[in-house]
C-alpha cells in the first residue's frame, strides 16, 4: 500500500542523550526491546544533544554518520530510541535509504508479534492504525494529485484522501468490536461482584516476572520468558488463598516508560482490569538497578488509567539474584499508609511489601498470606443516609451491587446499608467530591490523602 523501503532483521540502533526527561530513554532497555523484537544488532550509534534537531532529530552530521554505518553494514532498518515526528522519520529514511522506525513503532511491532487472542489482535491493529494515520503523507507520493483524464474523473479524491477515509472506516469498525468486548468484560466483573468474588490484578514493569508468579500461584501454563512484553493477552484464574476464600487472579500486560498513548487507548478494555481490581499486586524486579525509576513509571501509568485509588501490595521478585536477602513481609511505614512521590503522580495506598522469588518459589506463601489478610480488612460495612438530591450516589452503589438493605426515612431520605470494599469507597468518594463520606451516619473511615 505504501512506497516505503522494505524492512529486515539487520538493525542499526540510535540512542541520543538529552537533558529533557521527556525525550530521555534508557539505552539498555532499548537493546532489550530490539532483542525481544527478534532483530540482529549490527551497530549502536550514540551521541548527545541539548535539544532535538527539527529535520533529523539528531543533527545533519550524525545523520550522515548513520547513513555511512547503514551502507557499511548493509542494514535493513534503523531504530531510534526516541519518538520521531512523521516528518523526521521521512527525512531520515530518504537520507539512509532504508526503513526507519522510532521507539513507538518498535513497541507496536513487538505487541503485534505477541498478540494471540482475537481481542489482542484487534487492540494492536487499532494502535497501529492510529500510529499510521499521522504518517499517510509518506505513501503514494506519485498519486497525490486528484484523479483526472478520460475514465478517471468523478471521485475528486486524492489517493491520500482515499487512504485516510479507508483507514478511518477501519478504525471505527475496530472500535465498535472492542466496545462489545468491553461490555462483555463489564458483565463478567458485575457477575463477580454479585458473587462477592474479589479480584487481584498483577501489574508491573515489563519483564518483572508477573507471568512466572501467576503460573506459580495458579498452576497455569501462561507463556513466560525473560524478555520484554512476553505477556500481552490478559489471563484470569481462580485461586484459593485459604479454605473458603477464593479470588480471581488477573495477569495483565506489562508497563514501560513513556508507554505510547495509542497503546493505552487501544488497550482500554484490558487495562480496565487493573482499575476495577480490589487489590493490585505490583511485581517489582528487585535485582534491577533501575527498579526505583521503574516503580515510579508504573505508578504514573496506573494514575493515568484511573487506577490510582486501588490499594497495592508491592512484591519484590527475583531475590534469588540477590545476596543475603530472605523472603519477608514489610509493613509500609509511610504516613497514613499512603505514599506519594515527589512528582505527585502516585496516589496508591501501599499496604505491604513482600520479598520473594518466583523462580525458586521462596516467599510465595507470604504473598498469598498478605493478600488474604488484606482482603479481610478491606471490606467496609456502612450505613448511609442519602438525600433526594444525591440519588446519583444510590445509582452508583446499585451498579456496584454493594447495597444489602434499603428503607425510606420519614423526611424522604433513603437509608442504605452497604458492604463495600475500601478501593470502591475511595474511588466513589473522590468522584462525588466527598458527598459519599458525608452521607455516612456511623463511623466514617478516613482515607484522606495528605500531600506534602
Amino acid at each position: 500500500m505504501f512506497d516505503r523501503h522494505s524492512g529486515g532483521e539487520n538493525a542499526v540502533l540510535v540512542h541520543i542523550e538529552l537533558p529533557d526527561s521527556h525525550h530521555q530513554e534508557d539505552r539498555d532497555e532499548f537493546v532489550d526491546l530490539v532483542v525481544s523484537a527478534g532483530l540482529s544488532i549490527n551497530a549502536v550509534i550514540g551521541g548527545s544533544r541539548q535539544r532535538p534537531h527539527a529535520r533529523y532529530f539528531i543533527g545533519t552530521g550524525k545523520a550522515e554518520e548513520i547513513r555511512q554505518v547503514v551502507e557499511e553494514h548493509q542494514a535493513d532498518v534503523v531504530l531510534f530510541n526516541h519518538r520521531l515526528s512523521p516528518a523526521q522519520e521521512r527525512n531520515i529514511e530518504r537520507l539512509v535509504c532504508c526503513r526507519v522506525i522510532d521507539r513507538t513503532g518498535l513497541i507496536l511491532d513487538i505487541f503485534a508479534q505477541r498478540a494471540q487472542t482475537h481481542e489482542g489482535k484487534l487492540q494492536v491493529e487499532l494502535a497501529q492504525l492510529r500510529h499510521l494515520s499521522t504518517r499517510l503523507i509518506r505513501g503514494w507520493t506519485h498519486l497525490e494529485r486528484q484523479k483526472g483524464g478520460i475514465g478517471l474523473r468523478g471521485p475528486g479524491e486524492t489517493q491520500l484522501e482515499t487512504d485516510r477515509r479507508l483507514l478511518n472506516d477501519r478504525i471505527k469498525n475496530i472500535r465498535k468490536r472492542l466496545d462489545k468486548v468491553e461490555r462483555q468484560r463489564e458483565q463478567s466483573r458485575r457477575a463477580r461482584k454479585r458473587g462477592n468474588i474479589q479480584t487481584v490484578a498483577l501489574v508491573g514493569y515489563t519483564n518483572a516476572g508477573k507471568s512466572t508468579i501467576f503460573n506459580r500461584l495458579t498452576k497455569a501454563d501462561v507463556y513466560a520468558a525473560d524478555q520484554l512484553f512476553a505477556t500481552l493477552d490478559p489471563t484470569h484464574r481462580q485461586i484459593e488463598l485459604v479454605p473458603g476464600q477464593r479470588v480471581i487472579l488477573s495477569d495483565t500486560v506489562g508497563f514501560i516508560r513513556h508507554l505510547p498513548h495509542d497503546l493505552v487507548a487501544a488497550f482500554k478494555a484490558t487495562l480496565q482490569e487493573s482499575r476495577q481490581a480490589d487489590i493490585l499486586l505490583h511485581i517489582i524486579d528487585a535485582s534491577d538497578i533501575r527498579k526505583e525509576d521503574n516503580i515510579e513509571q508504573v505508578y504514573q501509568v496506573l494514575n493515568s488509567i484511573g487506577a490510582g485509588d486501588v490499594p497495592v501490595i508491592e512484591v519484590y521478585n527475583k531475590i534469588d539474584r540477590l545476596k543475603q536477602v530472605k523472603p519477608k513481609i514489610e509493613s509500609e511505614a509511610a504516613s497514613n499508609g499512603i505514599s506519594i512521590s515527589d512528582s505527585k503522580e502516585r496516589y496508591n495506598e501501599v499496604l505491604n511489601k513482600v520479598w520473594c522469588s518466583a523462580k525458586t518459589g521462596e516467599g510465595l506463601e507470604l504473598v498469598l498470606q498478605t493478600i488474604s489478610q488484606q482482603l479481610e480488612i478491606e471490606w467496609l460495612d456502612l450505613n448511609l443516609l442519602i438525600s433526594p438530591q444525591d440519588l446519583d450516589i444510590r445509582s452508583e452503589l446499585y451498579n456496584l451491587h454493594v447495597i444489602t438493605s434499603e428503607s425510606a426515612a420519614e423526611n424522604g431520605d433513603t437509608e442504605l446499608q452497604i458492604k463495600i470494599d475500601a478501593a470502591d469507597w475511595r474511588r466513589l468518594n473522590r468522584q462525588t467530591n466527598q458527598r459519599l463520606q458525608q452521607s455516612c451516619t456511623g463511623e466514617i473511615p478516613d482515607f484522606s490523602v495528605v500531600e506534602d
